[in-house]
């Protein structure tokens, strides 16, 4: 079987065991992570009434500010991470990840939201998504 036909079946599997045990609801919403490529977005989510509460993208961040910090408070940073072929770009996709958790939790905090059910979907809670749960965890959101 080809391997990217096995892999999508494997990511599908995870998603349908995570969604099975997570539902949000207004005082406990989802909060749910996408990751591409090139950008991350997350969003809170009431599953009762279907409809998103906050949302934030890297595209909201100034990406140039992120390029100053030089670690995030696990340690991990430009000096933890290297990816020598493409000059820090990992590096600063989870620098960005970091700082787009931040600013989710900054939004739902000034909408009275200080707890979250999360959903990494079909993604490991590894690298880029443990980034962005930790930047939430870091403004003072609980989960």
């Amino acid at each position: 079987m080809n391997p990217q036909k096995i892999k999508n079946k494997k990511q599908q599997r995870r998603k349908a065991r995570v969604r099975a045990q997570i539902f949000g609801t207004a005082t406990k919403p989802r909060l749910s992570v996408f990751r591409s490529l090139k950008n991350i977005s997350a969003q809170l989510i009431d599953d009762e009434k279907g409809k998103t509460l906050v949302s934030a993208s890297d595209k909201e961040i100034n990406k140039k500010e992120i390029e100053k910090l030089t670690r995030l408070p696990d340690g991990q940073g430009k000096e933890g991470v290297e990816n020598k072929k493409n000059n820090n770009k990992l590096t600063n996709k989870i620098l960005i990840s970091f700082e787009v958790g931040k600013l989710l939790a900054k939004k739902a905090i000034a909408k009275k939201i200080k707890t979250c059910v999360f959903d990494k979907s079909k993604y490991k809670y590894h690298g880029r998504v443990k980034a962005v749960a930790e930047g939430a965890r870091k403004a003072g959101f609980k989960f």
